[in-house]
């Protein structure tokens, strides 16, 4: 029989008994996954010095990720139209879980833990209509899967939790097929959009584009600490035009379209890669992997700087700026005024640096 001093005891152990965190997986900065020389995949984990803290291998190429908010424990998506992900534990070096996407559907390739770590929640896209789920996985339940709720739109693509926890989507607006060339099937009807959802899939607020930019897919995601969402978009129209590629927007609020200078929107070439925010200030970078150059912008949408860098697109929260990889396994940082190199692997990074 259980005394109340064995109780006690048990439990005071129990509490005396660290928690594992990512301090056990060596304290990395950031996850990128990226391609190796031989032609094969892995997740590295690496700080902001440049050190790389550890590699995982990959069955295949992956796109993008999140990173527990408290463990040493990652997910990591397959490159769309992929339907698994892996739950890795980054300390032991293993996949914990392998989620398989339900039939009909397909991961977007990225997802967002709940604030704190309990749930996780997928971006999806059904197969036969494009039409955009969110799935819910429980941690606790071994990443079980327990509900899903609609996107409010059509293709989703990233997924992000909010400063006050709730979720944002980024609604992609097209419908592409399931071939090797994802073929669009859409762009004249596109209808991205911005969606806030709460964590049971209640809609609470959405945001569409202006009808002469209904061809601006919405793709990728960032949160300041106010609030504000900035959001990466992709444009499907005519190669002669130059669109905005970056919003901001405040709940409640018109979204502001960040506009550039006529020379230097054209060297975007019509391509937003990965969007953030600096840790420390009001600055908001999108990268052009395609332009080989990123553009910044300050909280109200003003442009500040276009530094060049070949096949820039991962980009993440730094201290003092930006953290940025590109395609030649470089990492570089953006401070105050100026692009500096901070080192250089012997991989193809993908397209986002994940900010722990």
């Amino acid at each position: 029989m259980t005394t109340r001093r064995g109780f006690l005891a048990s439990l005071a152990a129990a509490v005396a008994i660290p928690s594992v965190t990512w301090a056990d997986a060596g304290s990395p900065d950031y996850l990128a996954a990226a391609r190796e020389p031989d032609g094969s995949f892995a997740l590295y984990g690496v700080t902001a010095q440049g050190q790389q803290r550890f590699r995982i291998p990959l069955p295949g190429r992956g796109h993008a990720g999140a990173g527990h908010p408290v463990r040493p424990e990652a997910v990591t998506f397959a490159r769309r139209p992929g339907t698994y992900a892996l739950v890795i534990d980054c300390a032991q070096g293993h996949v914990i879980r392998t989620l398989t996407a339900p039939e009909g559907h397909h991961f977007s390739g990225h997802g967002a833990f709940s604030a704190d770590g309990e749930l996780l929640f997928t971006g999806e896209i059904d197969n036969a209509t494009g039409s955009g789920w969110i799935g819910q996985w429980t941690r606790a339940g071994g990443y079980r899967r327990s509900g899903q709720f609609a996107s409010g739109g059509i293709g989703p693509h990233e997924i992000l939790r909010r400063p006050d926890g709730g979720l944002v989507v980024a609604n992609g607006g097209i419908i592409a097929a399931l071939d090797d060339d994802r073929t669009k099937l859409n762009l004249d009807t596109m209808r991205p959009n911005l969606t806030y959802l709460a964590l049971d899939g209640t809609v609470e607020e959405q945001v569409e584009l202006s009808p002469d930019l209904h061809w601006n897919s919405i793709r990728h995601l960032a949160a300041h600490a106010d609030g504000t969402i900035a959001f990466a978009m992709q444009w499907e129209g005519a190669a002669a035009v130059t669109p905005p590629l970056l919003g901001l927007h405040r709940r409640g609020q018109a979204p502001v379209m960040c506009t550039l200078p006529d020379a230097m929107a054209t060297r975007m070439q019509n391509y937003g890669g990965s969007v953030a925010f600096e840790a420390a200030g009001d600055r908001v970078a999108i990268t052009s992997p395609k332009g080989g150059v990123l553009a910044i912008f300050d909280l109200d949408g003003t442009f500040i700087d276009m530094p060049v860098r070949a096949d820039v697109c991962g980009v993440g929260a730094a201290p003092d700026g930006f953290m940025l990889t590109d395609g030649f396994g470089g990492m570089a940082r953006f401070g105050a005024n100026a692009l500096a190199g901070v080192a250089a692997f012997d991989v193809a990074w993908d397209n986002h640096l994940i900010t722990i």
